[in-house]
């Protein structure tokens, strides 16, 4: 096994995980076989019970792990799949080790940080190593260096490097060079400091990735190698990006494939890059535009929607018109007839999932205007569950229709708890979670979207649409075309509408820069197909 630790350092949100993810492609494009683990030094066993606002969004594996959003950039970068073992925290570890102490493992001794927590550490980098069949594991340090949380972690690491030996890991830190001042000068003492209290605690950078608006100037590079001991070929300038997926070519135009190759004793074969250059090539192009409106709550930090927005790029890569996303917090709607009117402008909307009362209102306006207008429209998880509430208000005319998450009291629970919730009292982990077969119904828009009747696809809900409602739904016109093999709805749509789709599932935790996931890919082609017939836009309705 050979090891890349990525670790941070100054502040936080330095594009870590991009980094990581870019190391990874770059091996991969010499045919090395790779695998990636992120540490999040938090207390919690995962990410499942956090905010968005806190730590941005949940991304969800095929087994049911809640990780870290940087999985889904692992996962993008990479063309596969990760599992929950590839997501390490804090909790996990003192869990698994506190386990074993309960159990007898330790023999009586004292169970201390060194050796049993950074043991516990090292020993599952290994088996995530061996399970995933990689020449090469990147282990991404989440936090900043001096972090009392990470410590254990960057412990591990040092001690892993002498169990493996020379040639068997390197470490690569990332840092921020400021730009300040009038006339603009980059600052290292930032970079100075965070390496010296890496060097402190026992490890040495073998790579600086420097941070910062601008391609560093030369002797500003010279600077940081004389100063933090490493040549000066191994200060990396990572300038601000339009688009992430740029990164490994930033990269490999500096000559770090070939160092990582020598640092590590690959061999260093040339990279294929050529599918990666051609879906930046269609990128770029951006032949027209499409506006596509996303309606949620969480709208002020848009990591809390990462996957949704690489999605639209990885349409945009695919069909080389450029996409721009509108955001409109799902609070505002109703309050704002400025705002229904210019969402009523847009070429398609996306209302995207999320949890509780908030904004739920803001999502059935956005959600009846897509409805009565012709505007190609595709809801998810919540957007799905809000579809079904729209269509049951006003088109079957029970006015208090509603989830129970919303309402326990509604006399019409068109979305309520699943069966299996209702007796549970942990929240965390207990979802309905991870992927899940689904058949779609021959002939139906879904089915034409996916070009097959049978799926896979990653789910984390609690509710569902009602099967008391599901007869009355079909009669007045939206149709069922999803459902999974046990009984539960998976899709809706209305056969009269162009486009007028909802899905319970994720789709797109699944979408891949070189293969964009089928049902954004849709709802853009019918956003495009729209403007090419170019209808009048009809009134918003009335709000009730």
């Amino acid at each position: 096994m050979k090891v890349i630790a990525v670790s941070g350092g100054v502040i936080s949100g330095l594009g870590k995980g991009i980094t990581t993810s870019s190391l990874g492609r770059i091996l991969k494009a010499r045919g090395i076989p790779v695998t990636i683990v992120k540490i999040d030094p938090y207390l919690n066993v995962d990410a499942g019970t956090m905010n968005p606002y806190q730590h941005g969004e949940v991304f969800v594996l095929d087994d049911g792990t809640e990780a870290d959003l940087d999985l889904g950039n692992y996962e993008r970068f990479l063309g596969q799949s990760l599992v929950g073992t590839h997501n390490l925290t804090t909790g996990k570890i003192y869990r698994a080790v506190i386990e074993k102490e309960r159990h007898g493992d330790y023999l009586g001794n004292t169970v201390q940080i060194i050796p049993h927590v950074t043991g516990e550490i090292k020993r599952t980098i290994r088996e995530v190593a061996q399970a995933a069949g990689a020449e090469v594991v990147l282990v991404e340090v989440g936090g900043t260096v001096g972090d009392i949380e990470s410590m254990p972690f960057l412990e591990a690491l040092r001690e892993l490097s002498y169990e493996l030996g020379e040639g068997h890991m390197a470490f690569v830190h990332t840092t921020l060079v400021p730009v300040v001042g009038p006339v603009g000068e980059a600052k290292t003492k930032p970079t100075q400091h965070s390496v010296r209290e890496l060097r402190a605690i026992g490890i040495r950078p073998n790579l600086i990735i420097a941070r910062g608006p601008a391609p560093l100037a030369p002797d500003i590079k010279t600077k940081i190698s004389l100063f933090c001991d490493v040549p000066p070929e191994a200060v990396i300038s990572v300038p601000d990006q339009a688009v992430i997926y740029e990164v490994p070519l930033v990269l490999e135009a500096q000559g770090v494939g070939p160092l990582l190759a020598r640092l590590l004793n690959l061999p260093d074969r040339p990279p294929d890059h050529t599918a990666w250059k051609e879906f930046l090539a269609t990128y770029r192009r951006g032949d027209g535009a499409v506006e596509i409106a996303i309606v949620g709550k969480y709208t002020e930090l848009r990591d809390a929607y990462l996957s949704h927005t690489e999605a639209f790029h990885h349409v945009q890569g695919h069909l080389g018109k450029e996409i721009r996303l509108q955001w409109y917090d799902s609070e505002d709607i109703p309050k704002s007839p400025a705002l229904l009117a210019r969402l009523a402008r847009a070429d398609g909307i996306l209302v995207p999932g999320g949890f509780g009362a908030r904004g739920v209102e803001g999502k059935i306006r956005a959600i009846q205007i897509a409805r009565t207008t012709g505007i190609p429209y595709l809801g998810i998880c919540y957007g799905f569950q809000m579809q079904a509430v729209e269509f049951a208000r006003n088109v079957l005319g029970l006015d208090r229709a509603n989830t129970t998450e919303v309402d326990a009291g509604t006399p019409d629970p068109v979305v309520c708890l699943l069966e299996q919730q209702r007796t549970l009292n942990d929240l965390g982990g207990t979802m309905r979670l991870g992927a899940q077969r689904v058949v779609l119904t021959p002939g139906s828009k879904v089915a034409e979207v996916y070009g097959r009747t049978e799926i896979w696809e990653r789910h984390r809900h609690r509710y569902e649409i009602n099967p008391d409602y599901f007869d009355r739904l079909r009669q007045h016109g939206l149709a069922i075309t999803g459902m999974s093999v046990d009984g539960r709805v998976e899709a809706l749509e209305v056969p009269a509408h162009p486009f007028f789709l909802g899905v319970q599932f994720h789709p797109e935790f699944l979408s891949r820069p070189e293969s964009p996931h089928p049902l954004f890919a849709g709802l853009v082609r019918a956003a495009l197909a729209r403007q090419e017939v170019a209808t009048p836009v009809a009134a918003p309705p009335p709000v009730a």
